[in-house]
């Protein structure tokens, strides 16, 4: 016990050693200040450029909206919801592959809709419409002393822009207030030349064709979404379709691809929680990604938020908890491996009595039972009965059973007349007297209980006696 007393202890005082060691080297992580230069729009920030706020707002407004966290395979897989909408807002913290570029375009082609806010969108993420190539210029960009939530320096020389058409994605909306570091949307048209066409570097531009320089102009003339019956299917013009332009280019546009559609927002401070609240950016922030309703996703896993990843390790990241619960495993591993290894000398198994006190009555009885012979196994147990009260007596073998009786009464508690009459009943019988097997039984537990009562345990003295004579 006072082994173990001292293994406790020790075990206890590595323990608070090691937290007193972790708890001095801790240095607290300090959040990472929001900065327009290394923006964090995730939906989960709450800071000036997260968008945690337009996500709360159309979760408590009724909307179907959730927070996206698995990868983009999961869009094409047949099983679990899948979203009508996907956001990505932001230029993400895991960018996107070329494979999930195009699992993500499949899923648009095939009916999905792709939101993409962002200044510098990810061409991957971009497919050509037709003869139509998109493009998006940043010209003006935030320096990292930038105050996000100064609203003078976001929007210094910015004018509020009215819808350039009135389209879905302008409805009920009168002005937005972009911030100054909006890029410009450009797209511009590549006529594709046909087998038959031989081009002419002399040629002249028929009427009928449309001047390229004319087609760049994508603020000055945006193309409408038109639509041509043909038969009893429908072709739709994949000229995109600008909703919102400035001077130096558009701000807002949509243009099909497949079944699907793709939206392009090109300055995320419309939806962030520092310009939200501006002028109609709200109204705007909703057309834009709820579209044509269903269940809308913002994208969390390029932000670094996948599910892939544990979120109680999370939660306890740059904390000395994780370093603890290493050292724990290791000492309790050490411990078990301890217990497991000998240190010394092989030692002999300690001997358990497994007998009963009635096992050699229970052994006689099945011999006598075939031989008929109750006399033979009670005669083995009063002579070994008869020594070991002989000796507790003081008296010699030649004794009388009157005197053994009357000095053992003597030094105890029993009865002498019944602890006399016992001894006459089993010399009677050991003599040739008649009895049956459960008289024998009755005789053997009235030796057995005179001997527990005594505390004389002759089994085992007997047992010491002979180790001590061999």
């Amino acid at each position: 016990m006072r082994q173990r007393l001292i293994i406790i202890v020790t075990l206890v005082a590595v323990v608070v050693v090691l937290v007193l060691l972790n708890a001095a080297s801790y240095v607290k992580v300090e959040p990472t200040r929001d900065s327009e230069s290394t923006p964090d729009r995730s939906s989960y920030n709450a800071g000036a450029t997260g968008t945690r706020a337009l996500y709360d707002f159309l979760h408590e407004s009724g909307y179907q909206v959730i927070r996206w966290r698995e990868p983009t395979s999961s869009l094409l897989s047949s099983s679990g919801p899948k979203p009508a909408t996907v956001v990505v807002i932001g230029d993400t913290r895991i960018p996107f592959s070329t494979v999930e570029s195009k699992e993500i375009l499949l899923w648009v082609q095939s009916g999905g809709r792709l939101v993409i806010i962002d200044r510098t969108p990810d061409q991957k993420l971009l497919p050509k419409s037709g003869d139509w190539t998109i493009k998006a210029l940043l010209t003006n960009f935030p320096w990292s002393d930038l105050d996000p939530t100064d609203f003078e320096q976001m929007t210094r020389e910015v004018k509020p822009l009215s819808p350039s058409q009135p389209t879905l994605l302008a409805r009920n909306v009168e002005t937005v207030m972009p911030s100054r570091f909006a890029s410009a949307i450009s797209f511009i048209r590549f006529p594709s030349l046909k087998k038959t066409d031989k081009p002419n570097a002399h040629d002249e531009p028929s009427g009928g064709e449309s001047n390229d320089d004319e087609d760049s102009e994508a603020g000055a003339k945006p193309t409408p979404d038109i639509s041509t019956p043909t038969g009893n299917t429908t072709s739709v013009s994949p000229a995109p379709v600008t909703s919102f332009a400035a001077d130096r280019g558009s701000l807002l546009i949509d243009y099909p691809h497949g079944k699907g559609r793709i939206v392009l927002l090109s300055d995320p401070y419309i939806v962030a929680n520092n310009g939200i609240n501006r002028a109609d950016n709200l109204q705007l922030a909703i057309n834009v990604v709820m579209g044509g309703g269903g269940l809308i996703a913002f994208d969390e896993f390029h932000q670094g938020r996948g599910s892939t990843h544990n979120a109680l390790i999370q939660y306890f990241a740059g904390t000395p908890v994780l370093a603890i619960c290493g050292q724990l495993m290791l000492i309790a591993l050490a411990v078990v491996w301890s217990r497991g290894t000998r240190f010394a000398r092989p030692l002999p198994l300690a001997h358990v009595d497994r007998r009963s006190s009635l096992e050699f009555v229970a052994s006689m009885a099945e011999l006598q039972q075939r031989a008929k012979a109750h006399d033979l196994a009670l005669e083995n147990i009063y002579n070994r009965v008869r020594r070991v009260l002989v000796r507790h007596a003081g008296l010699n073998q030649n004794s009388s059973r009157a005197q053994i009786a009357a000095r053992v009464a003597s030094r105890s508690k029993l009865d002498e007349k019944q602890l006399e009459s016992l001894m006459r009943s089993c010399e009677d019988t050991i003599n040739g007297a008649p009895t049956n097997a459960r008289e024998t039984l009755r005789l053997v537990r009235g030796l057995r209980e005179i001997e527990a009562r005594l505390g004389l345990q002759g089994r085992a003295r007997d047992a010491k006696q002979n180790e001590m004579r061999t």
